[in-house]
């Protein structure tokens, strides 16, 4: 492993082997594989990344707990969704996983490995992404 640089006045010194990577129980999300274009709903994205932040705060555990128009989860068969699919989506996937964007339960849909969750679809408007 490389030297550290020495510290200059005002920078603090970190060093990556004390570090240490506890087992996250929190949502981790990635925007990578988004297929939404966001259009300009300022105030629903504003609430959206409150959602978010509010997701963050929470376990997985509890996240499974809570209902699923609160800040739970449902399943959404693929076979359902309007939009062609990413090349991330494997043909053994048959459904992704549905939290709300914000209060009033327009939904964000993606992929959970570990404990990133890759969002594929945020459903600006009602029935952009599946009939309701």
């Amino acid at each position: 492993m490389a030297k550290p640089k020495s510290k200059s006045k005002g920078e603090v010194k970190i060093s990556l082997q004390n570090l240490s990577m506890p087992e996250l129980n929190y949502p981790v999300f990635c925007f990578k594989h988004l297929q939404t274009k966001p259009d300009k709903d300022y105030k629903f994205y504003t609430e959206f990344i409150l959602r978010l932040v509010k997701l963050c705060n929470l376990s997985w555990k509890e996240i499974d707990k809570t209902h699923k128009h609160s800040f739970g989860t449902e399943k959404m068969e693929i076979k359902f969704l309007k939009p062609d699919m990413p090349s991330f989506v494997t043909p053994d996937m048959d459904s992704l996983t549905v939290f709300r964007a914000n209060g009033d339960n327009r939904p964000f849909l993606g992929i959970r490995r570990s404990n990133v969750f890759h969002i594929l679809f945020i459903e600006e408007q009602f029935g952009d992404v599946y009939d309701h």
